[in-house]
């Protein structure tokens, strides 16, 4: 076993793909092929699951994963600090990985905020919802994570920067009910966030602590972009709860009209999240520190 057998199944792991790793590698894929063949060989055990569309771990593929990954971090990062790869020509990146909401909505201006103090620094986006976030940064396949709910995940710690309203959107062409009474939503047809959904795993929280549950609600439709829910609440297909953030552009236009969620204002936190085991690549940390920078308030509730 060695290091390139490690990075390439790291590499078809993460894409699912051979031809993607080979690529990424700037090896042939026959070359990737044969380090994941040595590799299964000297381990003897089937590693990926091969089909016409795609490759997947298998349940010893999932367990070599997160030794190898952590590997092929180390091994980045002690490159990094003795200044390898920039002897080699390349330039070493951070991964960060973003659930919908602050990769639509607060992301665009950290990262303009970050490239005017860091122009060096490169780094990779992947937009996921924030259960999926979560998993990445734990299996560290990010760096940093940007999440809208502080879902479990092994080894991470979440870092509360921004406070974000949840609220209830209606199609502005009927009257509907404001105020601490919420029974009202229960008897409206409703589109959700997606399973996973940081917004609708919160909206959920705060439903039920003013005794509405989910079985109670006539759920029509579970939507992952929040673009598509604001354009169909717009319609009149149905109301939704949403953050304020993603809203806000349909409210102000008229197009749709906002209810808080009961008397007090329903808030939940947006959270940056790290592997805890591991240390911050140098990009990685300033990435966080400028986070904490720009949103202190958050933090010193």
């Amino acid at each position: 076993m060695n290091l390139k057998q490690l990075e390439a199944f790291v590499e078809v792991a993460e894409k699912n793909s051979f031809s993607k790793a080979a690529k990424s590698l700037y090896l042939t894929q026959p070359t990737v092929s044969a380090h994941i063949s040595a590799l299964e060989k000297e381990l003897g055990s089937r590693l990926l699951i091969r089909n016409t569309k795609e490759v997947e771990l298998s349940e010893s593929g999932k367990r070599l994963y997160e030794y190898a990954k952590q590997i092929v971090l180390l091994t980045a990062q002690i490159e990094q600090e003795f200044g390898k790869k920039e002897k080699r020509g390349e330039k070493p990146y951070f991964t960060i990985a973003a659930s919908t909401v602050p990769a639509q909505y607060l992301l665009p201006n950290i990262l303009m905020r970050f490239r005017s103090l860091y122009p060096m620094e490169q780094f990779r986006i992947l937009e996921s919802d924030s259960a999926r976030v979560v998993e990445k940064v734990a299996a560290r396949r990010a760096d940093i994570g940007l999440t809208g709910t502080d879902a479990a995940g092994k080894y991470c710690e979440f870092v509360p920067f921004y406070e974000d309203e949840l609220i209830v959107i209606t199609p502005n062409s009927v009257k509907y009910q404001s105020g601490s009474a919420l029974e009202w939503i229960a008897g409206e047809p409703m589109l959700l966030r997606e399973e996973g959904s940081g917004t609708r795993k919160e909206a959920m929280k705060l439903l039920q602590r003013a005794g509405i549950e989910e079985s109670k609600l006539q759920v029509i439709a579970s939507i992952e972009n929040p673009e598509t829910i604001k354009r169909s609440v717009a319609s009149g297909m149905g109301i939704s709860i949403l953050s304020a953030l993603s809203a806000q552009d349909a409210v102000s236009s008229g197009q749709v009209l906002a209810f808080s969620l009961g008397e007090e204002r329903s808030t939940r936190e947006i959270y940056a999240v790290y592997n805890k085991n591991f240390q911050l690549s140098a990009g990685a940390s300033r990435f966080l520190k400028l986070i904490r920078k720009m949103y202190p308030v958050s933090e010193q509730k």
